[in-house]
């Protein structure tokens, strides 16, 4: 186990008890990777967040928003208003976990070529 899944307190994300399990799935999840990085310029009401993540169903973005607010990711603002106005937005907990999935994000765009390359060199 390399050092930076080691934990103190027993808590490792090995074990499929242990909430940081659970958490990893719900934040780097296809889904969830993809609202969490959404988010990460500001606040967006729920069309915004499907607009910005195509392809996902109402109702996923929905479970999606409701466990990445369950985990302290995400908060869930209403507003007052006609009609009723609802925002998601990053919270101090989901805003380096969505940085960090950011930085994969661009790693994976610097390695694309390189990527692509190998996949036509497999089907070759």
């Amino acid at each position: 186990m390399s050092q930076g899944t080691k934990r103190a307190d027993g808590m490792s994300v090995f074990d499929p008890g242990c909430t940081s399990r659970s958490v990893l799935e719900h934040a780097t999840g296809r889904w969830g990777a993809l609202a969490l990085a959404a988010l990460t310029d500001g606040p967006l009401r729920f069309a915004e967040v499907r607009r910005a993540v195509t392809g996902i169903s109402d109702r996923m973005l929905s479970q999606t928003l409701q466990r990445l607010d369950a985990d302290g990711l995400v908060s869930r603002k209403e507003h007052s208003a006609i009609p009723p106005r609802v925002e998601y937005e990053l919270t101090e907990i989901g805003r380096p976990i969505a940085g960090s999935i950011v930085d994969l994000i661009e790693t994976i765009y610097s390695q694309l070529p390189a990527i692509v390359t190998h996949q036509q060199d497999r089907r070759d």
